[in-house]
């Protein structure tokens, strides 16, 4: 039986909520299709000691203020896990999970929305998968040949799991600094290798001055003025307490990037080598887009060509959340809220 809704929106997750929000505030009817089993998305998979980049007043989706956590001026992200739940209760969101949905097809005027829970038949669609369940490994030569472990940001817990190990972080980004910070303050020998030198945001720079910085270059962008370089002219790395405390305790020292996995650990073009245990490669992600190749809307680098979150070739289908080419800091708690709230807005015009 195929089931029947205004607006099927796929992911429950951050993006998926601040667009559920918004389309109750359309008076749009709606389904939200979610595969994991539990609330917060990719927030419930994080390594341990992940926190926020902002205070929680900072971190919010639209209509609900995340509270404090008490003791801790960054929330962890199992206070995020909370505030998400809390939120879809709150709301009375319907989530429908878990649902995993496969395919997205052109069907006369509407959209076919095929899952493993059956099939929905929808006016419009909005995809907030984001990227965390498709993890980016670069080609490197020797990844077979290395003896040791390898695994992905998203395999990283905690440095329990390599007590007494020799460990090299691949990356230069935020999750690559605090995971490097995470095992080197727990006493694990660390080689921290980035693909340039680490650039270090100033301290006194959270996520509201990241938000800002992307928001402001997105209207620049849309005035026709000239790129102001956003978050990237700022920095790579939030300087985060654990960061900040590696980095000034000298644990935080990146080497370059390899130019191979040998056996045994890593070797740089001038022959010399670091011995390791284990390789993590915190190399970033991936838009999640799988279930919208029957579309055949794919462009450049992976991504959907959009206008806002707009697909330019599918009119009826928006995309949410997937980083600022849908949405200035959409990727973000506190960025979501007005992209979605566009989505919102462009879809209800559609249907009426």
């Amino acid at each position: 039986m195929t089931r029947t809704a205004d607006v099927v929106v796929i992911g429950g997750g951050q993006a998926g909520l601040a667009a559920g929000y918004h389309l109750r505030r359309q008076g749009v009817g709606f389904v939200i299709l979610d595969a994991q089993s539990t609330p917060g998305g990719a927030w419930r998979h994080t390594w341990d000691s992940l926190h926020l980049f902002s205070p929680a007043a900072f971190s919010s989706l639209p209509g609900r203020p995340m509270p404090a956590q008490s003791g801790e001026t960054y929330p962890d992200a199992g206070h995020v896990v909370d505030y998400l739940a809390d939120y879809e209760q709150r709301y009375d969101l319907p989530v429908q999970r878990p649902v995993r949905v496969s395919a997205v097809r052109p069907e006369g005027e509407r959209l076919r929305v095929e899952a493993d829970a059956g099939a929905w038949s929808a006016r419009a669609v909005i995809s907030a998968t984001g990227t965390w369940w498709r993890p980016f490994l670069p080609a490197v030569a020797g990844r077979g040949v290395f003896a040791g472990r390898q695994l992905h940001t998203v395999g990283y817990r905690n440095p329990a799991d390599f007590a007494g190990q020799r460990v090299v972080v691949v990356g230069g980004g935020n999750s690559g600094a605090q995971i490097a910070a995470d095992l080197a303050l727990a006493g694990i020998e660390l080689t921290w290798v980035t693909q340039r030198p680490a650039r270090f945001l100033a301290d006194d720079i959270d996520g509201r001055a990241l938000f800002d910085a992307a928001t402001a270059r997105r209207r620049a962008l849309d005035q026709g003025a000239a790129d102001t370089g956003g978050v990237a002219s700022l920095g790579d790395i939030v300087a985060v307490p654990p960061v900040r405390a590696a980095r000034d305790g000298g644990l935080l020292k990146a080497a370059p990037m390899f130019q191979r996995l040998v056996a045994d650990g890593v070797q740089w073009a001038d022959g010399s080598r670091a011995e390791a245990d284990a390789v993590i490669w915190c190399t970033g992600f991936r838009p999640a887009l799988s279930h919208l190749a029957p579309l055949g809307l794919r462009g450049s680098r992976g991504r959907i060509p959009t206008e806002g979150t707009r697909a330019l070739g599918e009119p009826r289908l928006h995309l949410l959340g997937y980083g600022d080419w849908t949405g200035p800091a959409s990727a973000t708690l506190i960025g979501v809220g007005r992209p979605a709230r566009d989505a919102a807005r462009q879809i209800r015009s559609l249907l009426h």
